[in-house]
């Protein structure tokens, strides 16, 4: 997220990639390895109290908070810890910064297998086969600024109807009952998330995603979008997995934007309308990053369309916007994923109030949701 940004993943909103509530601990973090290879490990170095200048040598990812609450950003030599910088975690404690030192993985000899666990009482459920893939329109081409004849198409919504198709999309997490109060529409060639009240006035969020009706593994991943404005509102773009037990949770955020941070924070202009975003990765053991990058000084991403996609191989992620990399990382994530698409509040944007545009015409507004699969 002029520097990149993380934080901690989620079961239902993505992982904040610049500024979000992190549980990472103290002490190294690590899994068991399995395949004859030690993963890496995090450590965390205090280098400020609040309103203090945190200094390191090179690149970091900074995380700012208290007793396991925590935003994070990445910076370059240096940054402020302070609320203007990363927003505040913990109102009226007070927080100090940290940054992050990743040891390197190592090989070692792979352990001998494990005696099978006892069944515990909370199981995970049967991961849902992936159903056939959805009818795809002829004629739609290929991801923008790539070679056509690399791809098929598997994957596209272009928005046409008048009502969610609810044969690929849900409108809730599969952990979650719908919101009753409606603030999506399929209309006028594009689906519209925006930012509504529920009859106690508090902000609704809402998902789209297409969890238990269309996964991939690997491929292209691109929509067109237009994003909303106004303090609180935090749309995304991301692939998310859960097959397996809670915490493992794959996740990658194509795009994650936060137009409530204000100039101050590189994230929106002083109208808090959004001029930046990032791609974010989380591998899926709890605080593992792949990798996140804080695209910025793109202009009004309210005022027009823009694409934003992901070129997902076996051993590398390329973040794209309007066709132009911005970001690339090697990194191995061969689990299946489902798309999704929603509007959150909170996070580096802050809180929704008064002045935060309600209504259709403030929309997270997706023109289309294409995939494909390399041929």
């Amino acid at each position: 997220m002029p520097s990149d940004v993380a934080a901690g993943p989620a079961t239902n909103s993505p992982a904040e990639t610049p500024v979000a509530p992190s549980t990472a601990p103290s002490t190294p973090s690590s899994t068991t390895p399995s395949t004859g290879t030690a993963p890496a490990t995090t450590t965390w170095t205090g280098c400020a109290t609040e309103n203090e200048q945190c200094s390191f040598a090179g690149t970091k990812v900074v995380r700012y908070g208290l007793n396991g609450t925590y935003v994070t950003r990445t910076a370059e030599g240096s940054v402020m810890c302070s609320n203007d910088v990363f927003g505040d975690p913990l109102p009226g404690a007070d927080k100090l910064c940290e940054y992050a030192v990743v040891t390197a993985a190592n090989t070692v000899p792979a352990p001998a297998p494990a005696p099978a666990p006892a069944p515990t009482q909370s199981p995970a459920p049967a991961p849902v086969p992936a159903p056939a893939p959805a009818p795809v329109p002829s004629g739609t081409p290929g991801p923008y600024g790539q070679n056509a004849a690399d791809y098929q198409l598997t994957f596209s919504d272009e928005f046409e109807g008048t009502s969610l198709n609810r044969s690929v999309w849900n409108d809730t997490t599969w952990d979650k009952p719908a919101p009753s109060t409606i603030n999506y529409a399929v209309e006028d060639g594009s689906l519209k998330i925006w930012p509504a009240r529920d009859p106690q006035g508090n902000f609704v969020a809402r998902v789209i995603d297409t969890d238990g009706k269309f996964y991939q593994t690997y491929g292209y991943y691109e929509i067109e979008a237009k994003l909303p404005v106004g303090k609180g509102t935090w749309p995304a773009f991301w692939l998310y997995n859960h097959d397996e037990p809670d915490p493992f949770r794959p996740e990658i955020d194509i795009m994650e934007a936060y137009a409530g941070g204000g100039p101050a924070s590189y994230w929106s202009d002083a109208n808090f309308h959004p001029t930046a975003y990032a791609p974010t990765i989380w591998t899926g053991a709890p605080g593992v990053l792949g990798g996140t990058k804080m695209v910025t000084d793109l202009g009004d991403l309210s005022a027009g369309y823009h694409k934003y996609a992901l070129k997902w191989e076996p051993g590398r992620q390329t973040f794209y916007f309007d066709g132009r990399e911005v970001y690339s990382v090697a990194v191995t994530m061969p689990r299946r994923m489902y798309v999704m698409l929603d509007l959150l509040y909170g996070s580096a944007s802050g809180q929704p109030d008064n002045t935060t545009p309600t209504g259709k015409g403030n929309s997270f507004d997706v023109k289309y949701v294409r995939v494909w699969q390399f041929k």
